[in-house]
């Protein structure tokens, strides 16, 4: 359920865990990059740092400055102010990821798991057989025929957690157990029915099946896209993941290397719920691409 109000809980002298709600949805995460965003946008002094997550925020700030009490105050303002989620935007950019399905390099990966420490079916055929879908070639249609919504980044920097916007490419997986101890830099993985890439060479515990050319961290910052961000993403941005064969796979590849590669964004957009509400109305979520 989404609160109707905050549930304020101290991290530390210098930290304040906001809960807005208990379940994993796209409207309670809407409602925590809106409240997010109204924070920012009152820029009250002391505020140091926000990081929103799926369902809460950490709000980080100067005690010497601002006082446990008057942030919970303000915070709590800011909430009522907000009302209800109907007639909310958000700006929302848009990036199209190439992705290289059933790659050689996940497969390795998968392999080596799969030789030293448990036996498993390998990760496409088992998200095939968990998902009741067809075969490998309708995982592809399905996995790429919606964007997703980047509903939080954490784990690692500049990983996202990307939440499905069409419930009819909806997939659910578990997490490896024990976890792998090493996962290729771009690998697109999926855990629960959340889907993430990689950004670096990392140890995992999501189902893998693709991998992206395209970088989505860059800690030297050689790329135009990084120039004021080391992380591509950001909470609130549309991901749409676009199949490619292993030639353009490798044509970008050789783009990233020599630094000439632009990445795919469409910066000028809003989101509106209300619009996103509509639509999902018109839809039967039984019909699979």
């Amino acid at each position: 359920m989404i609160y109707d109000e905050p549930v304020f809980k101290p991290g530390g002298d210098r930290n304040l865990l906001v809960y807005l709600g208990d379940e994993m949805s796209f409207d309670l995460n809407f409602l925590v990059q809106t409240y997010a965003a109204r924070i920012r946008e009152a820029a009250l002094p002391g505020l140091v740092e926000l990081i929103p997550e799926l369902a809460s925020l950490l709000v980080s700030y100067d005690p010497d400055r601002l006082g446990y009490d008057d942030l919970i105050r303000e915070l709590a303002g800011i909430r009522r102010g907000i009302g209800r989620l109907e007639g909310l935007e958000l700006p929302s950019r848009l990036f199209n990821v190439p992705v290289l399905y059933f790659d050689p390099w996940t497969a390795a990966c998968v392999d080596d798991y799969r030789a030293k420490l448990a036996e498993k079916e390998p990760d496409p055929d088992y998200l095939v057989r968990l998902n009741g879908l067809a075969d490998r070639r309708q995982l592809v249609r399905v996995h790429s025929g919606t964007e997703y919504w980047v509903a939080a980044l954490g784990f690692w920097p500049g990983l996202g957690s990307f939440l499905p916007l069409d419930p009819r490419c909806r997939l659910t997986a578990p997490k490896y157990n024990p976890p792998r101890t090493w996962t290729p830099k771009g690998t697109v993985g999926m855990g629960g029915s959340i889907t993430c890439i990689y950004p670096d060479e990392t140890p995992g515990g999501y189902q893998i099946f693709a991998i992206s050319p395209m970088p989505i961290w860059d800690p030297a910052q050689r790329l135009a896209a990084f120039r004021d961000s080391l992380a591509l993403f950001r909470p609130g941005d549309r991901v749409r993941f676009v199949p490619i064969d292993r030639e353009e796979h490798d044509y970008i590849t050789a783009r990233v290397e020599d630094g000439s590669y632009l990445h795919p964004e469409v910066g000028y957009q809003r989101f509106s719920i209300d619009a996103y509400h509509a639509w999902l109305d018109t839809l039967d979520p039984t019909k699979r691409f």
